[in-house]
């Protein structure tokens, strides 16, 4: 019989990039075993694609919450491992399927290592892995380049959706950013997901793009991530395109409101991502107002960040290179 990795992480799709060192170390630490994530079933394809997981089991709750897994089947995972968060609750529907070992955060015997709200997401996780003696590399993010065509090379991709209003730039500012970079000779796709038709579709109208430059409704994952590995440059908010930049090494603004780039940004290196954020006291990551430090970046900022790296002619870093950052606080 397979021996199975049970891992829950059922978040979205940044919270999946982000776990990618930590997913990998576990699929070395355990060669023989099947690599089962428990996560949204929207996430397989990407899941899939990182080489650390074998399946998605379909699992998740409204707001980021800790999902039921009462329907898993067959036999207790021989190993279960807590990536979602550091409480109880997602200790225990783990425990609740009778692993043969349990690896979590709120475990009390013993306890691996303490949760430090100050450290960058995936630092946490590779360190709580190495209290168990499972090596990963914080850096080790890259995907490997998407077997699907680009919907448009070259281009620069701006993003203005994010999960929460908190996170949200205002579409009037990134119609700004695509008037500008249009004018600077440059190509520009303005994306949006199933929720966020009204809001691309609001950005095109305000930056005067044609149709074929509107890409709305949620590209699957092979195609989005396509375009993204092909952009010259992707804009966007502190969300999963942004991490997905990260993964293809494809130069990147980010903008960052109520989370520090400290905590969810890329990793710091060389200048090929630029995370904007003003300092100040931590936010609402999932509120329903912009927060006040990302309305504080300007327009003229984000054309600025994004004409120096184009102008930088950056290329692709190869594959076994780890994703690079500059942090600028504003």
């Amino acid at each position: 019989m397979t021996r199975r990795v049970l891992v829950l992480r059922a978040l979205g799709l940044g919270d999946l990039l982000a776990g990618v060192p930590a997913l990998r170390g576990v699929r070395r630490a355990f060669p023989g075993h099947r690599v089962v994530l428990a996560s949204p079933a929207g996430l397989a394809e990407a899941a899939v694609a990182t080489g650390a997981v074998d399946r998605v089991f379909a699992a998740e709750a409204p707001r980021r919450g800790v999902p039921s897994l009462g329907h898993w089947t067959g036999s207790p995972p021989d190993v279960a491992i807590d990536l979602h968060g550091n409480g109880p609750k997602s200790r225990d529907v783990l425990a609740a399927l009778t692993p043969g070992r349990l690896l979590a955060f709120a475990q009390a015997d013993p306890r691996p290592a303490l949760w430090r709200a100050d450290e960058h997401e995936r630092d946490r996780w590779c360190r709580f892995l190495a209290a168990y003696g499972i090596a990963a590399d914080p850096h080790d993010v890259r995907l490997p380049p998407p077997a699907a065509a680009s919907p448009a090379r070259g281009a620069v991709v701006v993003h203005p959706g994010a999960e929460s209003v908190s996170r949200r730039w205002p579409a009037e500012r990134y119609a700004v950013v695509v008037r500008l970079l249009r004018a600077s000779g440059r190509r520009v796709v303005v994306t949006g997901g199933p929720r966020e038709v009204a809001l691309t579709r609001d950005v095109a109208a305000r930056a005067g793009l044609s149709a074929r430059d509107v890409l709305c409704g949620g590209l699957p994952y092979g195609e989005l991530s396509a375009l993204v590995a092909g952009a010259a440059l992707v804009v966007s908010g502190d969300t999963g395109l942004a991490h997905l930049a990260v993964a293809h090494a494809t130069p990147s603004v980010t903008l960052f409101g109520p989370v520090s780039p400290r905590l969810w940004g890329p990793p710091p290196g060389s200048g090929r991502h630029v995370a904007l954020w003003k300092p100040g006291p931590p936010g609402d990551p999932h509120g329903d107002v912009p927060d006040p430090r990302l309305l504080r970046i300007g327009a003229d900022e984000a054309v600025a960040a994004a004409l120096t790296l184009l102008r930088a002619g950056l290329t692709q870093a190869a594959p076994t290179s780890p994703g690079i950052s500059t942090v600028r606080p504003g």
